[in-house]
């Protein structure tokens, strides 16, 4: 590999943010390693998904959602995988993005977001502002393995992951347990985020553990409007897809063309809504300010009585009824007969009148005469009137910053997999193909496939980028740390020849010997980095030669010879 090539295997390895954000073919790998991952087909077995065989994608999903609610906790703990530095970071990627490009587009390297989105500072915001401000996290994406294996650590009772994490297996679960098509599922990038839209229905987004129909993106509840800050706030920086991705800075995009543009116009579908009743209710309850201008009528044997929208709202509380949806009656059959008054209220505007008004005008809020036709039925009742016309106009309409399609769309295969097909089939199916799908094969370092996949890439991220390993140990000796080392359990928590890097042998407090041994080559390199390393797997056993010699067992029965220098120099045979 060129120095070009080693750089984005090796980060396939270590799955940091910034790493994706350079080399954005790795986020589909990390989903294709899911996929590939045994523990995601187990869940195919879970009573909870077998009773639902024969289902729709669509009952598959809202139940995959509550799964993933009971199993997996959100962690933005940002020291889980060390500490690194803006300096070493820009100095690694500035010859294939440049420092000012990576500041616009990355929140530990200057972006700040909008304004909205923060009001205090970001190192302040993640509590980074104890380090100096070269200090920033590695923001690191785990595998479903290293998802699984936060139940080992201590204070975490389930799995756990950040956005991206939970992105990429989304991505997967969807695919391999509801049986949705990967030409249906878009994975979208921003910087401070990373979520899904699912093409089903009116579409669907993941957003962390959660989902978000259209109906409840547009409830105007303080979820949905949370839910909403990446695409209503940042500029979307990849968007990735079984066809390809495309890349907010780069010329070229392997994503499919008239895919792309198809995506673009369901998302900007699936972000706008009609102006009714509906909506205007869904805007009052998200903008709470407006509610004293409004009144509900009901009929009472024939007799109007009127009522306060801000107290109806109030009822909606504890409720399992809304305003203004089909449940609306409902919602009124609730309200205390005191609180309606048999005269309408001065300086209100009645929803039923205004409803008529919607139904018959439809003006268009996107449009400056819409907006004005509006204004003039309001003006009398809320001051400043285009400020609500103009707030209730962005709240239903929602235009998302996706990369230009001024592109230079290139040709790639696509990922061509059927969740009819099982596990196996589709692992032959992308070894077959890695030759000439750089995604593909970049999927099986992700995966950690050490029978199969060159070793330097895995070496050079275990002794570079595993800062956790080297803070547990700070003060132990190399014969101290060795000793820790046996004293922890030998079970990896990936099967077969598989490995896991040093930092999440520290983390969760085991690893097979093999895993073991690259961790002290990392702590022999930090504490004594005039010696040269020599690591020999020879299949049940695992030597370390240095000025001393050191001994694990190993399960993993894989057969190599690993040269570290003390330059850093790695030769594998």
């Amino acid at each position: 590999m060129n120095s070009g090539e080693i750089e984005k295997y090796t980060s396939a390895i270590t799955l940091s943010d910034m790493e994706i954000f350079v080399f954005p073919e790795l986020m589909y790998s990390l989903v294709l390693a899911n996929i590939m991952s045994p523990i995601i087909w187990k869940w195919r077995q879970e009573d909870c998904f077998k009773k639902l065989e024969g289902k729709s994608s669509y009952k598959k999903l809202m139940r995959l959602r509550q799964f993933i609610m009971d199993e997996f906790d959100f962690n933005l703990d940002l020291e889980t995988w060390g500490l690194t530095s803006q300096e070493t970071e820009l100095k690694r990627f500035e010859k294939f993005i440049s420092p000012a490009d990576i500041a616009k587009s990355n929140a530990l390297f200057g972006y700040h977001g909008d304004q909205y989105y923060f009001d205090v500072g970001i190192r302040r915001h993640f509590g980074l502002d104890k380090y100096n401000s070269d200090i920033i996290p590695y923001w690191k994406t785990e595998t479903l393995e290293a998802m699984n294996a936060f139940r080992l650590k201590e204070n975490y009772s389930k799995a756990a992951g950040e956005c991206v994490s939970l992105a990429a297996l989304y991505a997967a679960a969807a695919f391999v347990v509801c049986g949705i098509p990967l030409d249906d599922i878009y994975m979208i990038l921003t910087p401070l985020h990373s979520q899904n839209f699912i093409d089903l229905q009116d579409g669907v987004l993941t957003n962390n553990r959660r989902l978000v129909t259209k109906t409840m993106w547009f409830n105007g509840t303080a979820i949905s409007d949370k839910a909403q800050r990446a695409l209503r706030n940042e500029n979307v920086t990849v968007v990735a897809h079984n066809s390809g991705y495309v890349h907010c800075l780069y010329d070229d995009a392997t994503i499919d063309r008239q895919r792309y543009l198809e995506f673009k116009d369901k998302l900007n579908t699936y972000l706008s809504a009609d102006l009714n009743l509906t909506t205007v209710a869904n805007f009052l309850r998200f903008k709470q300010t407006y509610q004293k201008f409004f009144q509900i009528c009901r009929d009472c044997h024939g007799q109007p009585h009127f009522l306060k929208a801000e107290t109806l709202f109030h009822y909606e509380h504890g409720s399992n009824y809304r305003v203004a949806d089909k449940t609306f009656e409902k919602l009124l059959a609730e309200v205390s007969d005191e609180d309606f008054v048999p005269y309408q209220l001065p300086g209100r505007i009645r929803c039923d009148d205004l409803d008529r008004f919607l139904e018959k005008k439809k003006p268009d809020l996107t449009s400056s005469e819409g907006k004005a036709l509006l204004r003039k039925v309001i003006e009398k009742i809320i001051p400043e009137a285009g400020v609500f016309v103009d707030e209730l106009a962005d709240f239903i309409h929602i235009v998302p910053k996706l990369p230009s399609a001024d592109k230079n769309f290139v040709a790639a295969e696509p990922i061509e997999i059927s969740f009819e097909q099982s596990r196996e089939q589709i692992i032959d199916y992308l070894g077959q193909i890695r030759g000439r799908n750089i995604t593909a094969d970049l999927a099986f370092y992700a995966y950690r496939d050490m029978e199969t996949c060159d070793w330097t890439p895995f070496v050079k991220a275990a002794i570079e980028r595993n800062p956790v390993s080297l803070k547990m140990t700070e003060l132990m000796t190399v014969e101290n740390a060795y000793s820790w080392l046996e004293q922890m359990p030998d079970s990896s928590i990936y099967d077969e020849r598989r490995l896991g890097q040093p930092d999440e042998v520290a983390n969760y407090g085991t690893g097979d010997g093999l895993e073991k041994a690259f961790l002290l080559a990392n702590i022999i390199r930090e504490k004594v980095p005039e010696q040269d390393i020599e690591i020999i797997s020879s299949g049940n056993e695992v030597l370390i030669k240095t000025s001393g010699q050191y001994r694990f067992l190993s399960t993993k029965d894989l057969r190599k010879r690993v040269n570290i220098s003390k330059t850093g120099e790695i030769n594998v045979e």
